[in-house]
């Protein structure tokens, strides 16, 4: 069947769900009969969902494929304010679960069918009845449409319990919205050659359904049916341990950028670190260039300079930059901290960060140059050399190749 739409079917629904979720911007989505999860791998990407939910009588369908859930490395090494959180559950629609009320959105791709009728009305009765969401997508085979299929006879799946024509979905549908103060707007995905579309219609059938009358909550027993399977949080830097983590490796990279740029230009040696990426090159130009050119009013102690400081009976020498040269120049310190006494806070406490005694400057190692040679030490460097030379000359190397 697939082959004969492009895209294929299945991602045609899913498509139509992700451009309602862009369009309405729910908060909390639920999947219903999640399965193998495709759709819910789709929808992680979409910013606004905080917290994302799959059901599926089929638990070992949904631990397959749970795995691709998961945050990328990418989420954690950059991540933004966005938070989202994901849970699995093993369960059937038909039996009520407290975790699954007030959500912006439920969706059921494909799953009525597989539903005998009084499991149907049970169905009914707790998605629109018992969760209540703010809007529900339910999308079912348009049995007018098999005609059109090759090879089909009968159902499209051998589970399905039946298959319904437009007229009786829009029947069902019409009486959901009557039971339980809803409205519903019917289109669908799969479209029939076109002069065949009005008399065929489309070969999945799809009712959106808004709730206009919100019911008030009732005092019922918290129903727990579910089975959690996997559960997960995406990190956000509304996470304070993930903003601290993030900060500081802002504030020792930026820190050891704007200190080889401050050496490089009063010593005129060649100390600098190139940026990794274009990003993080047009960064680091940013955080320069307002080095090069404060602005008016700013202070002279968001000047660089350095101090030796001993450490465990070795005398070191730091590269003192101020707190508030980094909260200044990079853009995105400050946005991190928001202001400069909050930075000095964060900062205070972090083991990898050492900080001036007033906690008003980073101080950042400079690195340990070699002595300089003086002549006496050029005469026995010479020296060395020539006795070296000379035990050459008595006692000659084996020529290894020359012996295999």
């Amino acid at each position: 069947m697939n082959p004969i739409f492009t895209p294929s079917l299945h991602s045609q629904r899913h498509q139509f769900v992700v451009d309602f979720v862009r369009k309405n911007k729910p908060n909390k989505v639920a999947d219903l009969g999640c399965g193998e999860c495709r759709l819910l791998k789709r929808l992680k990407f979409q910013r606004n969902i905080e917290l994302l939910v799959g059901v599926d009588i089929d638990g070992a369908k949904i631990k397959k494929k749970m795995q691709g859930l998961a945050p990328l490395s990418t989420d954690y090494l950059q991540p933004t304010y966005d938070q989202l959180h994901i849970d699995l559950y093993q369960g059937s629609v038909t039996q009520r679960d407290a975790r699954l009320r007030g959500f912006d959105l439920v969706t059921n791709i494909e799953l009525i069918e597989h539903l005998t009728l009084p499991d149907l009305e049970l169905f009914s009765s707790v998605v629109f009845g018992y969760m209540r969401p703010a809007s529900v997508i339910v999308s079912t085979p348009n049995s007018e449409f098999n005609k059109l299929l090759p090879g089909l006879t009968g159902f499209r799946h051998s589970d399905h319990k039946f298959e319904w024509n437009r007229s009786e979905f829009r029947s069902w549908a019409l009486q959901v919205c009557l039971d339980y103060g809803y409205e519903a707007e019917f289109t669908g995905v799969g479209e029939a050659p076109q002069e065949q579309q009005e008399s065929v219609g489309f070969c999945s059938q799809i009712a959106v359904f808004q709730c206009f009358n919100v019911l008030p909550d009732r005092d019922e027993e918290e129903v727990f049916s579910y089975t959690l399977v996997y559960s997960v949080n995406y990190p956000t830097l509304r996470d304070n341990n993930t903003l601290l983590r993030v900060l500081v490796s802002e504030v020792l990279y930026w820190a050891e950028q704007m200190k080889n740029r401050w050496m490089e230009e009063t010593t005129g040696g060649t100390n600098g670190v190139l940026p990794h990426s274009q990003t993080e090159q047009q960064e680091q130009s940013a955080c320069t260039e307002r080095l090069n050119c404060p602005g008016e009013g700013e202070e002279s102690t968001e000047s660089l300079w350095t101090k030796d400081q001993e450490e465990s009976g070795t005398l070191n020498r730091f590269a003192v930059v101020p707190l508030a040269a980094l909260w200044s120049f990079c853009p995105k310190i400050a946005e991190l901290s928001g202001n400069l006494s909050n930075l000095r806070r964060l900062l205070v406490d972090q083991p990898q960060v050492k900080l001036s005694q007033d906690g008003s400057a980073l101080l950042v190692k400079c690195e340990e140059q070699e002595p300089e040679q003086t002549d006496s030490d050029e005469e026995e460097d010479e020296e060395d050399a020539s006795a070296v030379q000379c035990s050459h000359q008595i006692e000659p190397e084996e020529d290894w190749e020359a012996n295999i």
